[in-house]
């Protein structure tokens, strides 16, 4: 249903939003705590679609729902040796008058009594904490999405219940449909009698706790007469049931002849985790994107072959907003049990938290990891003057960077604009 597939993508990007609005207030919290003068506060960009100011703030949302930002004064300290009281020699170089050019702008927003309110001059702890606090949001909320997904949810899988979608007929190989026809014989669970809520409990006299020991003990059986404990309506009973080979449903030529075949359908089940395993399962996710984000540029490659070469999409890839917002709608318009619907849509919003906040510290301008580096740096200049008894080092000047910031920024616009375009044509499915 179309509706259901814009609700998937509405939920996604509201849930976008208030992603980027923490991640924002995890930036503004500590800057007004340690004094700095925020002036603005935006989730968006582009074109303001609503604000309003509260004391020194503007608070509002921007049309593009693609990022936000504060605006804090004083992110470049001025030149060194400059006399406001007198003009200053106009720079001949490109880079030069660059710098200087953000350095005027920068100044231009501090006013009178504003000189210890500029982010530059705090401590560079303090500065570390303001540029972590975004990334850290996050986090946080990656980790109460993913705590409400596995404590609140649980994990999918498989119960050794009979699921009342199980076919009470053999479907031979190479067919696709799922109903049974005339001539179609019965499978050995529907000839020995079970039913839709039986629990496999043992198998051939041997307990069995999970749906895994079962599917094991049944194949590695192969075809024969077995007998299978089960539980039905609280009392248990003993089923005599004769096993068929596999190759009656599968490629009589795959590995898996030989095997037994019984004719029951798993239920699919939750299991609700522990707060352990949250962070076992973050930490897990964790190195898989660090290990996304090392191999980025080689990834970037495929999605510019899926997008101008027609080749097929890496489901493993790399994703955009856009892209994400698809798939948000696919699984709202999708047949699974809302349940299903639910769990896939809060683990999206929660992986790409996770993605968010650790792209965001990846140690380059403009990126919060350059600002946190260059804070690190300064702290860690100001601690060997101390120890070598030496005076004491200005501040870390990240103007004089600004140049391979501004070329890491285009940089990051094509990547971005990419992803849009392979998204919009050649998108990940969730079907395949």
């Amino acid at each position: 249903m179309i509706w259901l597939y814009i609700a998937g993508i509405v939920i996604f990007v509201l849930g976008l939003m208030a992603s980027i609005g923490l991640h924002e207030i995890g930036h503004l919290v500590p800057a007004k705590l340690f004094g700095v003068r925020v002036t603005q506060y935006m989730v968006g960009f582009g074109s303001t679609m609503w604000s309003r100011r509260r004391g020194e703030t503007e608070y509002g949302i921007k049309w593009i729902p693609f990022g936000g930002y504060i605006r804090m004064i004083g992110m470049l300290p001025p030149r060194p040796g400059d006399d406001p009281t007198k003009l200053r020699r106009a720079s001949t170089g490109p880079f030069q008058g660059l710098i200087d050019t953000a350095r005027d702008v920068a100044q231009e927003e501090v006013g009178p009594g504003d000189e210890d309110r500029v982010f530059y001059r705090k401590k560079w702890w303090q500065k570390v904490i303001i540029m972590f606090g975004g990334p850290l949001m996050n986090f946080v909320l990656a980790f109460v999405l993913f705590t409400i997904l596995l404590v609140g949810i649980g994990l999918p899988g498989l119960s050794p219940v009979v699921s009342p979608d199980t076919n009470a007929c053999v479907i031979p190989h190479g067919q696709t449909r799922t109903v049974c026809a005339a001539g179609d014989q019965p499978t050995p669970a529907a000839k020995a009698g079970m039913k839709a809520g039986d629990r496999i409990v043992a198998f051939n006299g041997v307990k069995v706790a999970n749906w895994e020991e079962a599917t094991q003990k049944i194949r590695k059986n192969g075809p024969g007469p077995v007998t299978v404990g089960i539980i039905r309506d609280g009392r248990p009973m003993t089923l005599n049931v004769t096993l068929i080979g596999r190759e009656a449903i599968d490629d009589p030529t795959a590995k898996t002849k030989g095997e037994g075949f019984l004719g029951v359908q798993a239920t699919r089940i939750y299991e609700q985790q522990s707060f352990g395993t949250v962070i076992g399962y973050m930490a897990t996710l964790t190195g898989h994107v660090a290990e996304s984000l090392v191999n980025l540029p080689q990834r970037m490659v495929g999605v510019w072959h899926a997008a101008f070469s027609g080749e097929e999409r890496d489901p493993n890839g790399p994703i955009g907003v856009v892209g994400a917002g698809r798939i948000g709608g696919e699984i709202a318009a999708s047949g699974l049990p809302v349940k299903d619907k639910l769990f896939e849509l809060v683990n999206l919003l929660a992986g790409f938290n996770l993605a968010i906040g650790m792209f965001n510290l990846i140690p380059l301008l403009p990126l919060d990891g350059g600002h946190i580096a260059g804070g690190l740096w300064e702290g860690l200049k100001r601690a060997y003057a101390r120890v070598m008894r030496r005076p004491e080092p200005g501040y870390v000047d990240i103007a004089k960077v600004l140049p391979l910031t501004y070329a890491l920024a285009m940089v990051m616009i094509v990547m971005a604009g990419l992803l849009v375009y392979a998204d919009l044509v050649n998108p990940i499915k969730l079907s395949g």
